[in-house]
């Protein structure tokens, strides 16, 4: 313990279940959704990377989005399927703070990069024409740097103050990893000065990048309007509409948690927000993005046309 016993030496995760049959379906599922996370970011990465006809700003975006989801879900998915096998849950207050701050930071990265991503396409339907001269290699470069420095950054002050908080002695995470509503919960000091960094952290990189989203899509979807063939405009709807919906439900559902720090919202509500971004988006990123393209289908079947050729 630290002086006065103020803070604590380590955090103990209450998890999803204390029932060991339970506990040893889940870790089934969540292993396999992570293996899945892990294959799909993977593959995407790997033919982007090898294909030169991949390398325009959609797939370099898509990359960075790969790249992030790897990287997010296995800062905390991991330790909960070892902690589904292990009777003490257990974390150390440093490992907290360094799992809390990739969290933070991949997560808002993330969503700055998908505000990037729908202006990419905007620019694709709105003015196609001008794509390439737009969306400069240059410019590609700045959007994607802007989103991590922004993400890590914006981590850093909302770590640095929730991982100062004193708890008393609490140490108790009702909790599957160490979430900051989750810390804040056991913070026995005033805890206002984390609620306004919350909320001003959830306007940066959850609610002007949302609108940033949903003003591109409406220019998008008033341009498919306008589409004359029935079959093209409904392709186009087909595409907008599955990432509008993956979008929505992950702006939608972090908005509703971090927008409102007083809240009445159940331990139980956060833990279902948590595991939504730390197993079920990065799963399902690769597929509604990437693997439904056809661009990624072709270069899929030239890369292994051109290693069975090299086995020949």
């Amino acid at each position: 313990m630290r002086e006065n016993d103020t803070w604590v030496s380590e955090f103990i995760l209450l998890g999803l279940s204390s029932d060991r049959r339970t506990q040893v379906g889940l870790f089934v599922l969540f292993g396999a959704a992570y293996l899945l996370t892990l294959l799909g970011n993977g593959l995407i990465l790997l033919l982007i990377v090898l294909d030169a006809r991949l390398h325009l700003p959609m797939y370099f975006f898509l990359c960075n989005l790969s790249a992030v989801d790897l990287c997010y879900t296995s800062s905390g998915v991991p330790q909960m399927l070892a902690h589904f096998l292990l009777e003490k849950k257990t974390i150390s207050f440093t490992r907290c703070g360094t799992q809390l701050f990739f969290s933070l930071a991949l997560g808002g990265t993330e969503f700055l990069l998908l505000a990037a991503m729908a202006y990419d396409r905007y620019v694709a339907v709105c003015d196609p024409l001008r794509y390439m001269t737009v969306m400069s290699p240059r410019l590609c470069v700045a959007l994607a740097a802007v989103s991590w420095l922004v993400g890590l950054a914006n981590s850093a002050v909302e770590t640095a103050v929730t991982m100062r908080l004193p708890t008393c002695g609490h140490n108790v995470l009702n909790h599957v990893a160490c979430e900051t509503l989750a810390v804040v919960r056991l913070a026995c000091v005033d805890i206002t000065i984390n609620q306004v960094v919350i909320v001003a952290s959830s306007v940066v990189v959850l609610l002007l990048p949302c609108c940033l989203v949903s003003l591109s899509y409406a220019y998008i979807v008033a341009a498919i309007l306008q589409i004359r063939s029935t079959q093209g405009r409904r392709k186009a709807f087909g595409t907008c509409a599955s990432h509008l919906t993956v979008v929505s439900m992950s702006y939608g559902m972090a908005l509703f948690t971090y927008m409102q720090p007083r809240s009445t919202a159940s331990a139980e509500q956060d833990k279902v927000v948590v595991l939504f971004y730390a197993v079920v988006t990065p799963m399902l990123n690769p597929l509604i993005y990437s693997l439904r393209n056809k661009d990624v289908k072709a270069a899929l079947s030239r890369v292994l046309m051109s290693r069975s050729e090299l086995k020949q």
